[in-house]
């Protein structure tokens, strides 16, 4: 019985500010957690299969693509999430918000006059009681990067549910 042909190998991000040239081949719809990755077998959903072997790892942001061995491209798409869309009654109180949420460490996408964060309801009430609103959305999601993440947000992957270790007084 012939062995299977290898997988094509996906070894370069190509930015979204970068792309040039280059066939779109497919595309990988990912959500926040799965867009940050060094290797993987991915599949696009126009049925192409291929391995994500990058040097190191790597977000990959939304509308950015990746390159081909064989210089075709496949597109990345960030999938929509359950997010909470955090608004405030005014841009101090946003500015109050935001600061009791990066006190938690949890990844924050921040607009101009809204955040938003992984839906929990822990967090929701805490927004609520601070005179914020905490709407469920449903939305692709694309936090800051850290402070240490050299420009790329770093997601932690898990959420916190026991906040008292966090209240610094």
């Amino acid at each position: 019985m012939p062995h299977p042909a290898p997988l094509p190998r996906a070894t370069r991000v190509v930015r979204r500010d970068d792309l040039a040239s280059g066939e779109i081949v497919d595309r990988i719809v990912l959500d926040h957690g799965d867009r940050h990755r060094r290797r993987i077998s991915l599949r696009g959903l126009g049925g192409l299969a291929f391995l994500l072997d990058l040097p190191e790892p790597t977000v990959l942001e939304d509308g950015d693509a990746l390159r081909l061995e064989d210089g075709r491209l496949v597109w990345i798409e960030a999938a929509p999430e359950r997010l909470l869309e955090i608004r405030a009654p005014d841009a101090r109180a946003l500015k109050r918000l935001i600061w009791h949420i990066g006190n938690r460490h949890i990844p924050a996408e921040i607009g101009d006059d809204a955040v938003f964060i992984a839906e929990d309801h822990v967090l929701a009430a805490m927004v609520e009681g601070l005179g914020g609103t905490a709407t469920p959305i449903l939305r692709p999601f694309r936090p800051e990067g850290g402070a240490y993440a050299g420009g790329h947000s770093h997601g932690h992957g898990h959420h916190h549910h026991d906040h008292a270790h966090h209240d610094h007084g």
